[in-house]
């Protein structure tokens, strides 16, 4: 009978036991460790960043338009809607004054503070409508060789440089024909409408006459006056 195992080697059951143990403690070992490698590993989801409250460039409101669209019209709008007027000469805040579209000198040079108790603003017509970007002298006369806007105020001994503008009531065709923007058709018709209507109550009248236009009544405003 070929001798066993156990007799060759001299192993006994007890021998058998103890290694069967042995492996099987190592058997539960290394799967301790793979469970614990596997569970030990933690997957963060990744979160997505909070949205602002605050809308984008990008964002979209009702119509098609963006908001950022939408804001440079509305700031467009504020721009045009108002008037910028350089006030100058004896008032008590001159300077540069902003105003609603629509406002007349006398709001201008309320904005600057007002007239100071020397100027007579008699030779001034208040209820000229202003025009954007042009200059308000208070008391004071223009720079030699430049004529005096219809909106100077001329206190004292100034008033009568009032005389190198063109008077609308009472110029020839030919006084009219200096101004800028006026040949003589247009002179004509200056001189037709003074007929007509009588004299003229305000420069901003020039606008009824034929072929006086905004652009036109912006070049010829400063060279005249009633």
């Amino acid at each position: 009978m070929p001798p066993t195992l156990q007799g060759s080697v001299g192993l006994t059951s007890t021998h058998l036991t103890v290694v069967a143990l042995v492996v099987a403690a190592a058997l539960g070992v290394a799967s301790w460790w793979v469970v614990r490698g596997d569970g030990g590993q933690i997957v963060v989801p990744a979160t997505a960043t909070p949205m602002s409250d605050q809308p984008t460039a990008l964002e979209f409101v009702p119509g098609g338009e963006s908001a950022s669209s939408v804001a440079l019209e509305e700031s467009s709008e504020t721009e045009s809607a108002v008037v910028v007027i350089d006030v100058a000469g004896k008032v008590r805040r001159p300077g540069i004054v902003t105003l609603p579209i629509g406002s007349r000198v006398v709001d201008a040079i309320k904005a600057a503070g007002g007239p100071r108790k020397e100027v007579s603003l008699t030779v001034l017509n208040l209820a000229r409508l202003l025009i954007d970007g042009e200059q308000i002298l208070v008391g004071i006369p223009p720079p030699a060789g430049v004529a005096a806007p219809a909106s100077s105020a001329l206190g004292g001994a100034a008033a009568g440089s009032t005389a190198a503008l063109v008077n609308l009531n009472s110029a020839t065709e030919t006084d009219l024909d200096t101004l800028p923007g006026v040949g003589p058709v247009t002179a004509a018709a200056i001189l037709q409408w003074r007929t007509d209507n009588g004299a003229f109550s305000s420069v901003d009248e020039l606008l009824e006459v034929s072929g006086i236009g905004d652009t036109t009544l912006a070049d010829i405003a400063p060279f005249v006056t009633i």
